[in-house]
């Protein structure tokens, strides 16, 4: 199978409320999306959104990678086509996924094909401080059938210790949270944020440093009352080894944008689990075609709420048939194949770009 045509596309589509992170705060998502297409007219998708400020990739860098490796493979096989790719993997890893699975779903993985309904819990994001906006949207989350929390903290320790003691007792046993820092602490703001913590309820504390900073993360493990989960750091199958060594790191999450395809990634949450932890698997930050394909990955490897929430976060949908979302699960009819709305693609895409063979004329014409 051949490439015959890759059409990328800048999209910024705006989000029904904003998304609050340590590190920044989302009004609008602008990932790249890839389309690819074979002599045949068969197509394939794929997504990937960098987000500035998670780690050395940026926007720019990443739409000039998929430019450069686009105009290299078209006219190439796709067997060929991801080996040029995934040689380059470590130059702008997101931007290498968004082509690789592309290929991949032209290809029609088989981790992409669902021959029986799914249904994935997702966990859902939590915003408010005051506590009577706490009460309210613990009860609204709840009603949705959401029944795991993601708590942002890594401002201060005391204030995010008071808000999370509220939280866990407006839940009052009803669903469980997952704190996560986004590498915001110090080490000393994260072991006295992580020491005093009631775990009633507190499945893990996510990232309380920086990425890089193994030594302080694992120094956190070893004081918090609750096992901590690992996120950044884990782009290999080295780091999950590395991580399965430190006490009391219980989890690692890992995403798809970050591991260059399908296989690689399920090999990676396979290897978690084999390292004596657990996996979760999401990205906030994907739209529906990366959380459809992380989706259709975990079906078959996570065993807890699924972290491949972003499709909830836009106004709009690219897919002509959104992905459902019924009681605080995401569903994956059998037989589910997306279709892109092209006229929603159309209207928020910020950049395009076609590439096909060169077509060489006979001599003299």
């Amino acid at each position: 199978m051949k490439l015959a045509e890759l059409t990328l596309r800048m999209v910024r589509v705006p989000l029904i409320r904003p998304y609050v992170l340590s590190y920044r705060t989302f009004t609008e998502f602008e990932p790249v999306i890839v389309e690819v297409r074979d002599a045949d007219g068969r197509i394939g998708w794929g997504e990937g959104h960098i987000s500035p400020g998670s780690s050395s990739e940026t926007r720019e860098g990443g739409w000039a990678f998929c430019r450069e490796h686009a105009a290299e493979i078209v006219g190439k096989d796709t067997t060929q086509a991801k080996a040029v790719i995934a040689a380059h993997l470590n130059a702008s890893k997101v931007a290498a996924t968004a082509l690789l699975t592309a290929i991949e779903m032209l290809e029609d993985h088989p981790l992409l094909r669902l021959d029986r309904e799914a249904r994935l819990p997702l966990l859902t994001p939590f915003n408010s401080s005051t506590p009577n906006e706490i009460t309210e949207e613990v009860e609204r989350r709840i009603e949705d059938g959401f029944r795991t929390f993601k708590i942002k903290v890594g401002k201060n320790a005391d204030d995010d210790g008071r808000r999370v003691r509220a939280i866990q007792q407006a839940i009052g046993g009803r669903a469980t949270m997952r704190l996560d820092a986004n590498r915001a602490y110090s080490e000393a703001e994260a072991c006295r944020f992580a020491e005093t913590l009631d775990p009633s309820g507190i499945e893990l504390f996510e990232q309380p440093c920086a990425a890089e900073d193994w030594d302080a993360n694992a120094r956190v493990a070893g004081v918090s009352a609750v096992p901590i989960m690992l996120d950044e750091p884990i782009c290999t199958i080295d780091d999950v080894r590395r991580a399965g060594g430190i006490n009391n790191v219980g989890f690692c999450k890992l995403k798809l944008k970050r591991f260059g395809g399908l296989d690689l990634v399920h090999q990676a949450l396979d290897a978690v689990r084999a390292h004596g932890m657990e996996p979760v698997l999401g990205d906030g930050l994907g739209m529906e075609l990366g959380c459809w394909m992380e989706a259709c990955v975990a079906r078959v490897t996570i065993r807890n709420a699924g972290e491949f929430n972003g499709f909830l976060k836009p106004k709009v949908r690219l897919f002509a048939e959104p992905l459902p979302f019924v009681a605080g699960a995401l569903v994956l009819p059998a037989g589910f194949r997306p279709r892109i709305d092209r006229d929603v693609l159309a209207a928020h895409q910020t950049a395009c770009e076609r590439f096909a063979p060169a077509i060489a004329l006979p001599i003299g014409r």
